[in-house]
């Protein structure tokens, strides 16, 4: 019997995913727990797994092809089972909603035989099926691939198609002009911008889309407090001397985190979810820390759960975000479970490369608030009726309504400033 790998639900909201980069072409044996393909979801790439043995006998997809959840993207035939066999019984891979195997460039040389009848380019669903080979000529040779009619199989645009289209529309490869008349020249953009269309990856839209279902959905409002950080620097730069022998050094953020939990825990009300027709208050304080990623990895924003973070000291949810931002930026990104059930989330942009002092977040449901970390920094402060220059943080909430008066939220922000103004309560 065929074994048939679909598109894995690798994340809680993922509906699609994109095939990066396959790992195995067919023909190849894997067995369990091979590293098959990269596939990008709605909030980083992972690795996509075999769970049983055999030899590779369809790759269902082509590299850079978003698929639904549960498309089939993969056939695998048992010990004994022929390729062939394994496909014809598996069923036609365009009945589940997923592209056809790529195809190699090899195959689509001017020699191969006219099909019988060409099939439209973009099916019903008005997605454009075409191989990478294909893709790239068109861009070369400026062809619209909406206009293109393809001949692969279920109308897949292959190389010959370009050509035929190019040929026929009169066009030309960029780099080889046909007419000697020098065309008008395009306006410089100055200091060497560029004028340029991104795709948008899965993440991408990902965030766009619940950034604005958070904004026009959830009721937003904000408090925002100004926390003396005078005490809270000398502690810190008194244990970080302590443990620098053990390579160990405590960043601001560590022990707001830990404040923001304990904080939760005295207002059940501020870590919680909004359930329609009833409010969820959760059982533990999982907080979601805000995680940037390099140009290299996509860009985007990850949120990563530190689970039970009212239970652990200092030491242990530093240990805890190091390694989850290093996972993050890491090729095997974050895993479903570390970024999964987070009941508060915070974001700092704080830090010395971004030096914000003040901004408001976009609340991440299902979490009912957001915590917006400002730079620490010296200025004018009055203390005891007194001009003296000191360390002040500014702290924002962004609440749901629904589910936070406001009222609350300002009590949770004056324990949060309790706490962070007398940092040794963090220690106990």
């Amino acid at each position: 019997m065929p074994i048939e790998i679909t598109m894995p639900r690798l994340s809680d909201t993922m509906e699609e995913g994109t095939l990066i980069k396959w790992r195995v072409a067919e023909g190849d044996k894997v067995a369990s727990g091979d590293h098959l393909a990269d596939v990008e979801t709605d909030k980083a790439t992972m690795e996509l797994q075999a769970f049983d043995d055999g030899t590779v006998a369809q790759v269902s997809v082509g590299e850079g092809d978003t698929v639904p959840v549960g498309a089939r993207i993969l056939v695998l035939a048992e010990d004994g089972e022929s390729a062939e066999d394994a496909v014809s019984n598996a069923g036609d891979a365009s009945s589940n909603g997923s592209a056809p195997a790529p195809e190699a460039p090899k195959e689509e040389a001017a020699s191969e035989p006219a099909p019988a009848a060409p099939v439209a380019a973009a099916p019903s669903g008005g997605k454009i099926r075409v191989s990478p080979l294909a893709r790239k000529l068109a861009e070369e040779y400026g062809v619209d691939l909406a206009t293109v009619t393809g001949t692969g199989p279920d109308g897949r645009i292959i190389k010959r198609d370009v050509l035929a289209a190019a040929q026929g529309g009169g066009a030309a490869p960029a780099a080889a002009p046909s007419t000697p008349a020098p065309a008008p020249a395009a306006p410089v953009a100055p200091m060497g911008l560029e004028a340029k269309t991104i795709s948008l990856t899965g993440m991408r839209k990902t965030i766009a889309k619940r950034l604005v279902e958070s904004k026009t959905t959830v009721p937003h409002f904000q408090v925002s407090v100004a926390v003396n950080m005078d005490p809270l620097m000398e502690l810190r730069k008194t244990i970080n001397g302590q443990l620098e022998s053990q390579g160990i050094k405590l960043s601001i953020n560590d022990f707001v985190t830990r404040a923001v939990a304990l904080a939760c825990v005295e207002h059940p009300a501020v870590n919680s979810s909004w359930n329609g027709d009833s409010i969820i208050q959760h059982g533990s304080v999982n907080v979601g820390v805000a995680i940037s990623l390099p140009e290299e990895k996509g860009g985007g924003l990850l949120v990563a759960t530190i689970r039970d973070t009212h239970a652990k000291g200092l030491r242990q949810i530093s240990a805890d975000v190091k390694q989850l931002a290093k996972n993050a930026r890491s090729e095997k990104g974050l895993t479903v479970q570390e970024m999964s059930d987070s009941t508060i989330t915070i974001s700092n942009l704080g830090m010395p490369q971004y030096g914000v002092t003040q901004f408001t977040a976009i609340v991440n449901p299902p979490n009912a608030a957001i915590i917006a970390v400002g730079a620490a920094i010296q200025k004018p402060v009055v203390r005891n009726g007194e001009i003296v220059v000191g360390t002040e943080m500014n702290v924002t909430l962004s609440g749901d309504h629904r589910t936070i008066d406001g009222a609350v939220g300002a009590e949770y922000l004056a324990t949060l400033k309790r706490y962070l103004e007398n940092p040794a309560s963090l220690l106990v």
